[in-house]
Protein backbone atom coordinates (compact mmCIF):
# COMPACT_ATOMS: atom_id res chain seq x y z
CA UNK A 1 0.00 0.00 0.00
CA UNK A 2 2.87 2.35 0.79
CA UNK A 3 4.51 2.05 -2.61
CA UNK A 4 1.14 2.25 -4.35
CA UNK A 5 0.38 5.49 -2.51
CA UNK A 6 3.66 6.95 -3.76
CA UNK A 7 2.95 5.80 -7.32
CA UNK A 8 -0.54 7.32 -7.21
CA UNK A 9 0.85 10.57 -5.82
CA UNK A 10 3.48 10.91 -8.55
CA UNK A 11 0.87 10.17 -11.22
CA UNK A 12 -1.52 12.75 -9.73
CA UNK A 13 1.24 15.36 -9.71
CA UNK A 14 2.08 14.60 -13.35
CA UNK A 15 -1.52 14.82 -14.53
CA UNK A 16 -2.72 17.61 -12.24
CA UNK A 17 -5.56 15.50 -10.85
CA UNK A 18 -6.63 14.33 -7.41
CA UNK A 19 -4.86 11.27 -6.10
CA UNK A 20 -8.34 9.99 -5.24
CA UNK A 21 -9.03 9.57 -8.97
CA UNK A 22 -6.07 7.26 -9.51
CA UNK A 23 -6.45 3.52 -9.13
CA UNK A 24 -3.21 1.55 -9.22
CA UNK A 25 -1.51 -1.68 -8.18
CA UNK A 26 2.09 -2.63 -7.50
CA UNK A 27 3.48 -6.10 -6.94
CA UNK A 28 6.65 -7.74 -5.70
CA UNK A 29 9.07 -6.64 -3.04
CA UNK A 30 9.42 -3.22 -1.46
CA UNK A 31 12.02 -0.93 -3.00
CA UNK A 32 13.98 -0.98 -6.22
CA UNK A 33 12.49 -4.26 -7.50
CA UNK A 34 8.83 -3.34 -6.99
CA UNK A 35 6.65 -3.72 -10.07
CA UNK A 36 4.10 -0.98 -10.76
CA UNK A 37 1.44 -2.35 -13.09
CA UNK A 38 0.54 0.23 -15.76
CA UNK A 39 -1.92 -2.32 -17.15
CA UNK A 40 -3.82 -2.02 -13.84
CA UNK A 41 -3.51 1.75 -13.46
CA UNK A 42 -6.27 4.15 -14.41
CA UNK A 43 -7.26 7.75 -13.83
CA UNK A 44 -10.98 8.21 -13.45
CA UNK A 45 -11.39 4.92 -15.31
CA UNK A 46 -9.11 5.96 -18.20
CA UNK A 47 -6.06 3.69 -18.64
CA UNK A 48 -2.97 5.66 -17.63
CA UNK A 49 -1.19 4.54 -20.79
CA UNK A 50 -3.67 6.70 -22.76
CA UNK A 51 -2.73 9.78 -20.70
CA UNK A 52 1.04 9.56 -20.23
CA UNK A 53 3.67 8.76 -22.84
CA UNK A 54 5.48 5.44 -22.21
CA UNK A 55 8.86 7.14 -21.61
CA UNK A 56 7.40 9.54 -19.04
CA UNK A 57 5.46 6.74 -17.36
CA UNK A 58 8.70 4.76 -17.00
CA UNK A 59 10.32 7.82 -15.34
CA UNK A 60 7.43 7.95 -12.84
CA UNK A 61 7.78 4.21 -12.20
CA UNK A 62 11.51 4.69 -11.56
CA UNK A 63 10.84 7.57 -9.17
CA UNK A 64 8.32 5.37 -7.34
CA UNK A 65 10.95 2.65 -6.91
CA UNK A 66 13.36 5.19 -5.43
CA UNK A 67 10.69 7.12 -3.50
CA UNK A 68 11.61 5.83 -0.05
CA UNK A 69 15.22 6.93 -0.40
CA UNK A 70 14.06 10.30 -1.78
CA UNK A 71 11.85 10.90 1.26
CA UNK A 72 14.52 9.84 3.74
CA UNK A 73 17.03 12.20 2.09
CA UNK A 74 14.54 15.08 2.33
CA UNK A 75 13.81 14.40 6.00
CA UNK A 76 17.55 14.43 6.83
CA UNK A 77 16.92 12.76 10.19
CA UNK A 78 14.65 9.93 11.17
CA UNK A 79 12.82 7.83 8.67
CA UNK A 80 9.89 7.91 6.31
CA UNK A 81 7.14 6.96 8.74
CA UNK A 82 4.11 9.03 7.74
CA UNK A 83 3.11 6.93 4.72
CA UNK A 84 3.76 3.59 6.45
CA UNK A 85 1.58 4.74 9.36
CA UNK A 86 -1.23 5.79 6.99
CA UNK A 87 -1.02 2.47 5.12
CA UNK A 88 -1.12 0.55 8.40
CA UNK A 89 -4.17 2.51 9.55
CA UNK A 90 -6.00 1.67 6.30
CA UNK A 91 -5.14 -2.00 6.67
CA UNK A 92 -6.30 -2.11 10.30
CA UNK A 93 -9.56 -0.41 9.33
CA UNK A 94 -10.11 -2.95 6.53
CA UNK A 95 -9.68 -5.80 9.03
CA UNK A 96 -11.63 -4.31 11.95
CA UNK A 97 -14.53 -3.15 9.79
CA UNK A 98 -14.41 -6.19 7.48
CA UNK A 99 -14.23 -3.89 4.45
CA UNK A 100 -13.05 -6.59 2.03
CA UNK A 101 -10.61 -4.09 0.48
CA UNK A 102 -8.78 -5.10 -2.69
CA UNK A 103 -5.30 -3.76 -1.97
CA UNK A 104 -1.70 -4.60 -2.75
CA UNK A 105 -0.11 -6.22 0.28
CA UNK A 106 2.64 -8.66 1.20
CA UNK A 107 0.99 -12.07 1.43
CA UNK A 108 2.24 -15.63 1.60
CA UNK A 109 2.20 -17.05 -1.92
CA UNK A 110 2.88 -20.69 -2.63
CA UNK A 111 1.23 -21.76 -5.87
CA UNK A 112 -0.08 -18.25 -6.52
CA UNK A 113 1.96 -16.60 -9.28
CA UNK A 114 4.27 -19.67 -8.96
CA UNK A 115 6.11 -17.94 -6.10
CA UNK A 116 6.87 -21.10 -4.15
CA UNK A 117 6.39 -20.18 -0.50
CA UNK A 118 7.40 -16.56 0.08
CA UNK A 119 5.74 -13.34 1.20
CA UNK A 120 5.55 -10.91 -1.72
CA UNK A 121 3.36 -7.98 -2.63
CA UNK A 122 0.27 -9.09 -4.54
CA UNK A 123 -3.32 -7.87 -4.85
CA UNK A 124 -5.41 -9.29 -2.03
CA UNK A 125 -8.83 -9.03 -0.46
CA UNK A 126 -8.33 -7.86 3.15
CA UNK A 127 -11.09 -8.31 5.71
CA UNK A 128 -11.81 -9.65 9.19
CA UNK A 129 -10.11 -12.95 8.35
CA UNK A 130 -6.96 -11.09 7.26
CA UNK A 131 -5.85 -12.04 3.76
CA UNK A 132 -9.08 -13.59 2.52
CA UNK A 133 -8.05 -14.07 -1.08
CA UNK A 134 -5.06 -13.51 -3.34
CA UNK A 135 -6.07 -12.13 -6.72
CA UNK A 136 -4.09 -13.62 -9.61
CA UNK A 137 -3.96 -11.17 -12.48
CA UNK A 138 -2.94 -11.83 -16.05
CA UNK A 139 0.32 -9.91 -16.37
CA UNK A 140 1.99 -8.59 -19.49
CA UNK A 141 5.31 -10.22 -20.41
CA UNK A 142 7.17 -7.15 -19.07
CA UNK A 143 5.20 -7.26 -15.80
CA UNK A 144 5.81 -11.02 -15.45
CA UNK A 145 9.56 -10.55 -15.93
CA UNK A 146 9.64 -7.67 -13.45
CA UNK A 147 7.64 -9.64 -10.90
CA UNK A 148 9.90 -12.68 -11.26
CA UNK A 149 12.94 -10.43 -10.78
CA UNK A 150 11.36 -9.01 -7.63
CA UNK A 151 10.46 -12.48 -6.29
CA UNK A 152 14.05 -13.61 -6.95
CA UNK A 153 15.32 -10.60 -4.95
CA UNK A 154 12.99 -11.53 -2.05
CA UNK A 155 14.23 -15.14 -2.17
CA UNK A 156 17.85 -13.96 -2.14
CA UNK A 157 17.19 -11.69 0.85
CA UNK A 158 15.49 -14.52 2.76
CA UNK A 159 18.41 -16.82 1.96
CA UNK A 160 20.91 -14.20 3.18
CA UNK A 161 18.98 -13.74 6.41
CA UNK A 162 18.70 -17.50 6.93
CA UNK A 163 22.46 -17.91 6.57
CA UNK A 164 23.02 -15.26 9.27
CA UNK A 165 20.63 -16.93 11.69
CA UNK A 166 21.55 -20.55 11.00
Amino acid sequence: MLDTARYRTFLAMELGVSVEDISALLMGGHGDTMVPLPSCTSVGGIPVMQLIAPERLEEIVDRTRKGGAEIVSLLKTGSAYYAPAAATAQMVEAIVKDKKRLIPCAAYCDSEYSVGGYYVGVPIILGTEGVEKIIELPLTDTEKAGFQNSVDAVKELVSSMASLVG
